[in-house]
């Protein structure tokens, strides 16, 4: 006895990148990312040109997408929208011993191959310092940290779908 198994695979895909991205490389080619806005009520400068430049790195080096300057299959825009300290673990003195930054970023995506997966959402991180550390000296090393936790979460909003 003999088995005939048939199997048909002209309406199938299987997509699979070891970088952890699913993009169907035959429906999406490009991708864009506008110069992000510095939003917040307290701005640092060289925030916002940090954060499109990492997401740009990310979208090179973790895909096979050709940039292009606007309107990509994958278009992305947005702004720093919060730049924010905030106390946390006061001590007895009523002084807080740790201060919390956070960095929110307002991100716009447009799926032009699948709108339904389009969305405009928000990202954060945040980073705990000691109070006795001046910002300004903690500032450029916590806001690299941030910037690469939140364009990976933006990578794998826009790029990843498991």
């Amino acid at each position: 006895m003999g088995i005939l198994l048939t199997v048909g695979t002209s309406g199938c895909r299987i997509s699979y990148s070891f970088s952890g991205s699913s993009i169907d490389y035959n429906e999406i080619r490009t991708f864009s990312i506008e110069d992000f806005a510095n939003r917040a009520a307290l701005v640092y400068p060289p925030a916002a040109p940090q954060v499109t430049e990492q997401l740009r790195r990310l979208y090179k080096q973790q895909t096979r997408l050709e940039e292009v300057s606007s309107d990509g299959d994958f278009a992305l825009e947005g702004a720093i929208v919060g730049y924010d300290l905030a106390p946390i673990a006061v001590q007895e003195d009523a002084f807080a011993s740790m201060t919390r930054f956070t960095l929110t970023i307002s991100v716009h995506f447009d799926n032009k191959a699948n709108p339904k997966k389009s969305f405009t959402r928000n990202f954060s991180a945040y980073s705990d310092f000691d109070s006795s550390s001046l910002f300004s000296s903690v500032q450029d090393g916590l806001l690299k940290q941030l910037i690469e936790d939140i364009t990976k979460q933006i990578f794998n909003a826009t790029a990843e779908d498991w």
